[in-house]
């Protein structure tokens, strides 16, 4: 939850359940690396799959590649090569440096080979689990997670289909997944805004509307039940995870607002980090080792971006006022590489999406279609979801930030305050 906004059981299990207790692990080979020009993207053809639901897999196979955006998936205008014996020549020509081949074997598992077509080899074969139903929540969530594998079979880089996006719509929380599939509310919450990912992929924390005020709230995904963290008084809003999982840090407050920290598990009281003196301070977000945390305040008059140390010492300033007039810059979200802060920013007329180097402290704009807020890196910390009303109202959108291609991600409207998941599958390693 923005100044702006302030001043002024269980999804069917499958829907938001994380990699715990899912049979979910994959079996790879070594890589061994695929042969294709340095600082390119490497063409990838994906092969028709075999068996049940054959379209279904190379559809998701494919556009999941596609959105990680580190190789170009091959549609040759002439149709598929034709079937049979592998001639890597003719894939050549059409500009594929791998080849996915993928099918469904009698035992219910999705077999990935990866070929490389300029050394004309097979480098690559796993098998994948493929939990029931079919083309359930999971069962498409098992096939994102071959993707990813895929993915770092041919780059080295993991892809980030196998995770899920939450965000609020008319004050109830809503889970996506990565390609936009799933959208659906979590029910049994209430009325929920500001939700954030536990590291763990298990726990959500958000801030729960009620009769008597706000509350901040922990959601357990797989055991379905919810606890409230200690309050304070006043308002209680925007809660934030450390990435090593054992602290909640969060605004509250009635003169004013502060940030607390409070412990995930346990029932101490909160403590307060910040010392606002009537001011606002809120929208935390914490560095990668857990021990600082960046927020917003608007102790100089308007707001600005902070960091601090999570006990509340060695404050420092971190975005800077030279040249605009009534600047205004919040919601910041720290990489996980540590590297830079993602916020929001007064610009061409409206809200636009920055980022701001933790070295050098240089800014970068990254939109500029409509107004752009809230932005939520991804655990590749090249991707973000960040809301936008570029379509005509609000939406949550996906950015790559090196090539800057963005693509809608929901289509009910309204959407806002999106939250990146972990990734939700690990392969074996």
């Amino acid at each position: 939850m923005t100044l702006r906004r302030l001043l002024p059981v269980v999804l069917a299990a499958a829907i938001l359940l994380p990699a715990t207790g899912r049979a979910q692990d994959t079996t790879r080979s070594v890589r061994i690396g695929l042969t294709y020009a340095s600082g390119t993207r490497p063409g990838v053809f994906v092969s028709p799959v075999s068996g049940t639901h054959a379209d279904t897999i190379r559809a998701i196979l494919s556009r999941d590649l596609e959105y990680g955006d580190r190789v170009s998936v091959i549609a040759p205008d002439g149709g598929d090569p034709p079937a049979g014996a592998i001639n890597y020549g003719l894939f050549g020509q059409i500009g594929a440096a791998a080849l996915v081949q993928a099918s469904m074997t009698p035992a219910g598992l999705l077999h990935v080979v990866l070929h490389d077509v300029s050394a004309a080899r097979v480098i690559n074969v796993a098998d994948f689990p493929m939990p029931g139903p079919a083309l359930g929540p999971e069962w498409r969530m098992a096939v994102h997670a071959a993707s990813d594998e895929v993915e770092y079979w041919i780059t080295g880089q993991r892809g980030l289909s196998a995770t899920r996006i939450l965000f609020v719509r008319n004050q109830k929380m809503w889970s996506v997944d990565y390609d936009g599939a799933n959208a659906a509310v979590v029910p049994g919450l209430g009325a929920a805004l500001s939700p954030a990912w536990h590291p763990s992929g298990r726990y959500v924390a958000y801030c729960e509307m009620a009769a008597d005020g706000t509350h901040i709230v922990i959601r357990d995904l797989v055991a379905g039940t919810s606890r409230q963290v200690a309050r304070v008084g006043g308002t209680n809003i925007s809660p934030v995870f450390s990435p090593d999982g054992k602290t909640l840090v969060f605004a509250g407050g009635e003169d004013g607002i502060d940030l607390f920290s409070a412990p995930v598990v346990g029932n101490d009281p909160p403590i307060r980090v910040t010392v606002g003196r009537g001011s606002q301070n809120m929208s935390p977000t914490f560095s990668p080792d857990s021990r600082r945390v960046a927020f917003t305040s608007n102790r100089l008059g308007h707001a600005e971006v902070y960091i601090t140390d999570v006990d509340g010492t060695n404050v420092d300033l971190l975005t800077t006022t030279v040249t605009e007039r009534n600047p205004y810059r919040s919601n910041p979200d720290w990489s996980h590489d540590g590297r830079r802060i993602a916020y929001q920013a007064q610009a061409d007329g409206g809200f636009q999406v920055m980022t701001i180097s933790l070295r050098d402290r240089l800014t970068s704009q990254l939109t500029s279609d409509g107004s752009n807020e809230d932005p939520s890196w991804g655990p590749d910390d090249r991707h973000m979801v960040f809301t936008s009303n570029r379509s005509g109202e609000n939406q949550i959108w996906v950015l790559d930030t090196e090539t800057f291609r963005s693509r809608q991600l929901t289509r009910v409207g309204s959407a806002r305050m999106s939250s990146w998941s972990p990734r939700l599958v690990s392969p074996k390693q």
